[in-house]
Formats: C-alpha cells, structure tokens, sequence
C-alpha cells in the first residue's frame, strides 16, 4: 500500500540498524550543485594553472634592471666620430642605408674598423625610430648601459692593490662633463673609485665617457641609492669621511685624515654639501683660495683635492 513502511523493501535497514534515507532526505545537500566550473587557470591541478604559476615565479625571480639603465644613442657624423676618437666603447654603428660616404663617413668606417666595432646598415625610417627623431644624418651609434660597481668593490680594489683606499664621492652633481673629469682625476692620482648618487645625479652617459678621456674605462663607478647610508658603512670599515666645503674647519693642506684610507665629498658647485652627508662627515675642508671666488666646479675641486692627498701620501 502507498505510504505503508511496513511493506516489504520500503526501508532499507543498514548494517548499524538505522534506515537509510531516500535521495529526498539526508543526502538532499548532496545532490545540490556545485556552481560553474571554474578556469583552467583557477584550478590548482590543471596544467594552465601550473604553466601560469610557474610563468610568475620566473618573473619573479628575473633580475630587474634599474630606473635608468638603458642602451644610450648618440647620432649625427660629429659625434659619432668623436666617440670614436675617444674610444668610447660603443655596442654597434647604424647606418642608413644610401647614406652618403663623405670624408667624415670613411673615417668613422676606419676607426670603427680599428676598434672592432660592428656596422649594420638599415632603413632610415627604422633610425628615425631607433633615434627618437634625432638628425642623425645616416648614422648613429648605440652605447651599452654601463656596468656600476658596488662601494665594497672599490675597498677590494684597495686591498688588492696594497693600498689605503682613496674614494671619492659626488653629491648633487648633475653635468655629466664634471663627472667625467672627476674620474679622469681620480684616474690621474691614484684613487680607487668614484662614488654617485642614483638619482638626481650625472649618471655616466657618452658626454661623461668623452669628458673622462677614455678613464671612465679604468676606474670603477658605484651607484648606491643613498649617499648617507653609504658614508656610514664606509666609515665602519674604517675610512674617514672629508667634505669639502668652502667655510670648512681646516684648509685642505692641513688636514691630519689624508694618509689613511679616506672617502672626499665633493658637492654640488650651486648648493655644496647636502645637509645629511655634511654632518656625516668626519671633517670639513677648505681649498685655500687667493680671490674671493666662492667656489669650484666638482671637477677642478677634485683635481685639487686628489692632488693634495697624492703629494702627502708621497
């Protein structure tokens, strides 16, 4: 009869002795559906979503090139010819094709033939693109962005050399032609690197290259991202700090801190010292100055400077 549980079969006893529910009963909750099937990418056991893991974590872990570093163009016959005269190491020459070989041309082609430097002639409207829109006038050179080095390089380099190390750090100089010849000083008297600022700084470009008279490929530049911080470390391998400064404590001759291993701050020809750097150093010097001139550009200054440590250090 309907609804009679005493028939035979209407009730399934379990082998606890508890009835067994119909599908309209206890298991309602488990017939109810799922929702849509999720992504591929979205389930942790489907290959997309493996692929795309494993795509992240390459990312990941792929070394980012910092704020800056990028290949450096140079066009127009001029310049090119004097990157060349200044052996600046260029990565490759563009040419355009159907440019006209004048006088300059052969002998950019000759002294690119001399350094090994490569040629590869394409479209002018492909080095319109690849310049920016610069006059190039056929052709236009590619400079490799430039390897910095870390300060503990610099310290390295003084150790093996047997020296006390000689640094110098640039703070807020900002025309590449001064810092190319800091460097072209710092290669002249013996000092092991040069130190500069990540940003709002002369970083080293093919006017810096050109300025440093072929130096900047002899002596190491640092990049750190904070100069203050730097100067600290560096006092911790015990190097002292000088800043020079036009109202310094002592004049530069004076100074009882040059025969050691030393780092000498040189500002901005404008603004000098920045406020921090200045009250980390462990002394502020003076170039002693006939005229009433109130300051030097970063180059000179260096010059002077590394001149005057070179002589006491005999």
């Amino acid at each position: 009869m309907p609804g009679n549980s005493q028939r035979r079969g209407a009730i399934k006893k379990s082998g606890k002795g508890n009835p067994t529910a119909g599908s309209g009963g206890r298991r309602r909750k488990g017939l109810e559906g799922k929702g849509p099937t999720p992504r591929a990418e979205e389930r942790p056991n489907h290959k997309v979503y493996k692929m795309k893991n494993a795509a992240t974590k390459r990312e990941a872990a792929r070394p980012r090139r910092k704020t800056g570093d990028v290949a450096e163009w140079v066009a127009g016959r001029n310049s090119v010819l004097e990157l060349l005269k200044a052996t600046v190491p260029i990565h490759g020459l563009y040419v355009a094709e159907g440019t006209e070989r004048d006088e300059r041309m052969r002998e950019i082609f000759k002294l690119a033939a001399d350094q090994h430097v490569s040629l590869l002639e394409i479209g002018r409207v492909e080095l319109d693109k690849l310049t920016g829109g610069a006059v190039h006038q056929g052709i236009a050179a590619k400079l490799n962005a430039y390897d910095y080095a870390d300060p503990r390089d610099l310290l390295a380099l003084a150790a093996e050399r047997g020296e006390p190390a000689l640094i110098v750090m640039l703070d807020g100089v900002t025309d590449p032609r001064n810092l190319g010849a800091v460097i072209r000083s710092a290669s002249g008297f013996g000092a092991h690197g040069v130190v500069i600022p990540e940003r709002r700084a002369a970083q080293i470009t093919a006017a810096a290259w050109k300025t440093s008279a072929g130096a900047a490929a002899r002596v190491p530049v640092a990049r750190v991202t904070n100069l203050t911080r730097t100067l600290k470390e560096l006092q911790e391998e015990g190097l002292m700090v000088i800043g020079l400064a036009a109202d310094g404590d002592v004049e530069l001759p004076s100074s009882q801190m040059l025969d050691g291993p030393v780092v000498v701050v040189i500002g901005s020809e404008g603004k000098g010292l920045s406020r921090l750097v200045g009250e980390t150093c462990d002394e502020l010097v003076s170039i002693p100055m006939s005229t009433g001139l109130e300051s030097l550009n970063a180059g000179v200054a260096a010059g002077i400077a590394l001149y005057a440590i070179a002589r006491q250090r005999g």
